[in-house]
């Protein structure tokens, strides 16, 4: 009787570990030839991702000390199409975006000195001034507006 407890313990142990992964279609790698060559050529089903770009955190560094005023310079001079999008909070700068941006928009915020809120959804810089964190929207205690409407580009 023991030996078949064993037998059913262990033949439960083997349906138990054994695994039947069925891989994507996207996942495969599929051998195709090439019409310029007589050798079979491996292509990925993925697309190509190009490098990330380098953020220069010499600048970032720089500009994460810059007052409010100075920042919304910055933005008005060197991305107007961010100053358009600039929401002053108090002594912050917010950036807000219906949709995620791409690659260039997040590395050129970062060297302007803005970190993403994942809380609030938005970009934000702290206008060198960091207040501790309130539950509470903060444009209802500080206020709020946007420069490109008092000021346009």
């Amino acid at each position: 009787m023991k030996a078949k407890g064993r037998n059913e313990q262990a033949e439960h142990k083997k349906k138990t570990m054994k695994t039947t992964s069925k891989i994507s279609k996207k996942a495969q790698v599929q051998t195709e030839p090439s019409s310029t060559n007589t050798q079979n050529t491996v292509f990925a089903l993925t697309s190509e991702t190009k490098p990330l770009p380098r953020i220069s955190f010499k600048l970032r560094h720089q500009n994460r000390a810059l007052p409010t005023e100075k920042v919304l310079h910055l933005l008005r001079t060197e991305a107007p199409k961010f100053w358009e999008l600039a929401e002053v909070v108090g002594k912050w700068v917010w950036i807000t975006f219906t949709e995620k941006q791409p690659r260039e928009v997040t590395m050129t915020l970062s060297e302007l000195g803005f970190t993403w809120n994942s809380v609030r959804q938005c970009w934000q810089h702290h206008g060198g001034t960091i207040a501790p964190r309130t539950p509470l929207d903060p444009r209802i205690k500080y206020g709020s507006y946007f420069p490109a409407d008092v000021q346009p580009a």
